[in-house]
């Protein structure tokens, strides 16, 4: 074994060690707190032997009761050294506004799908992403409660920090959070392109450094420099059919964050600014259909099916949003790839590069969904993409013989964008595609969603 081989080793053994003493620290501090009672007068006394602040002490002991109360699979992971405080605080916090027998609930679930999946992402992100999930499962009925509870806390704060900097954290609705987002990037990008016409190289400052100075010129209302169309701030809401009609309110969900609860989604979707359109995916594997073609570049249907499939980079620890992402061939042109959905995945500009590094190796199933990393020191890790329908047990077939050819991607303008349109009355909900386009409405597929932009 080299030296590269020993090192990556002490980091694995290093981390599990971190996460054993994690636990020791969790299981110590809910037993003191079920001696004590008292809890303010705990995180006084233990916060000097932590070495943290009262205020930080008692944020660990609550913390500590709901893994020892709430998380039993959680506190398990860290003293088997797979999961450390950071992980275990994210679930702790997803699982926050559920009663203990929801949270077991999620608990228990969680440990089953990593159980069946032992390969998968362990990174904190990934496994709170899991757990939402599970939380809007268990509890359907309350997650626009929690919705509307936290829309309430929104607010600004500013942070100092070191070095004569400060930030400037805003809490917003993920939608709207993710919309800005977008529209920051898509300003910057546009000043790093004319910067780069203008003189060559540009004028040094990098992606981030033009986002923090975009971000501060708008909100002091100076002209930033640059102007981007509407759609750069962008978002993709996937629903179904029967949440967008209100007959149910599961499966909705914002790329780039994951979950959101079906009034939510509905919120956005009959937002006056919103453009839609229809989506069908494959009942049987709950994946939007595929589309081939054999040309070297992608055809924006393509990319946009791919993105609309993927939603995020595929790297199983990377959750940049699949618009924002290369269109990549996972069989390289030129090696026979064709340019088509089932041989594209997105990858972030990072990634992209990083893959044809040494050692690297990125493998994609275009079907089930599952990207396999092999790192330079041999470690393999595995993922799979979070259906967008979870699909039935069989693929229902249409009656009367064959099926007909799905309609991959349909755009649909809102009526305030059509000519002659604009003093035209906007109804809250219209049906997502005409009669005439799909059949009656009872011929619809289970399969068949549509996705929001707002």
């Amino acid at each position: 074994m080299g030296e590269r081989d020993e090192l990556i080793r002490d980091l694995r053994t290093a981390r599990a060690e971190r996460a054993r003493a994690d636990a020791a620290e969790m299981t110590a501090l809910a037993r003191l707190a079920e001696l004590e009672g008292d809890v303010r007068s705990l995180a006084d006394e233990v916060a000097p032997e932590l070495r943290v602040s009262a205020a930080e002490a008692s944020r660990r002991i609550g913390r500590a009761t709901a893994l020892a109360q709430r998380l039993p699979t959680v506190h398990g992971w860290m003293h088997a050294g797979q999961l450390e405080a950071y992980g275990a605080r994210r679930l702790v916090d997803v699982t926050a506004p559920l009663g203990n027998e929801h949270a077991r609930r999620v608990d228990a679930l969680l440990g089953q799908r990593l159980a069946a999946d032992p390969t998968g992402s362990w990174a904190p992100v990934n496994l709170a992403r899991r757990a939402r999930r599970l939380v809007e499962h268990v509890d359907p009925h309350g997650q626009a409660v929690r919705a509307r509870t936290a829309r309430n806390k929104r607010g600004v704060e500013l942070q100092p920090r070191e070095h004569a900097m400060s930030r400037l954290a805003v809490d917003l609705p993920a939608d709207v959070g993710t919309a800005v987002k977008s529209h920051l990037d898509a300003l910057a990008r546009r000043l790093r392109g004319r910067n780069r016409e203008d003189g060559g190289a540009g004028d040094g400052r990098t992606m981030d450094q033009l986002r923090a100075d975009v971000a501060a010129d708008l909100l002091l209302g100076r002209d930033p420099g640059a102007t981007v169309p509407k759609a750069a701030a962008t978002v993709h809401v996937h629903l179904p059919v029967d949440t967008a009609l209100a007959i149910t309110d599961d499966g909705c969900e914002l790329d780039g964050y994951g979950p959101i609860p079906g009034p939510v989604a509905r919120e956005i979707m009959t937002n006056p600014h919103s453009t839609w359109r229809a989506v069908l995916c494959d009942p049987g594997s709950g994946r939007p259909v595929d589309l081939g073609r054999t040309r070297r570049r992608p055809t924006a249907t393509v990319r946009e099916l791919v993105a609309v499939r993927d939603r995020e980079c595929c790297i199983p620890w990377c959750h940049r949003p699949a618009r924002h992402c290369d269109f990549d061939h996972n069989t390289p042109w030129a090696d026979g790839g064709d340019t088509s959905t089932v041989n594209g995945s997105p990858k972030c500009d990072h990634h992209h590069a990083r893959k044809n590094h040494p050692g690297w190796r990125i493998r994609h199933d275009t079907e089930t969904g599952v990207t396999a990393v092999t790192t330079p020191n041999g470690a393999v890790h595995t993922t799979a993409t979070e259906p967008i329908h979870h699909p039935t047990r069989r693929r229902p077939t249409r009656s009367g013989g064959a099926r007909r050819a799905p309609q991959a991607v349909l755009k649909r303008p809102h009526p305030r964008t059509e000519p002659g349109a604009a003093d035209a009355e906007t109804p809250a909900i219209r049906p997502l595609a005409s009669q005439a386009e799909h059949g009656a409405p009872g011929g619809r597929s289970a399969g068949e969603w549509a996705g929001w932009t707002a």
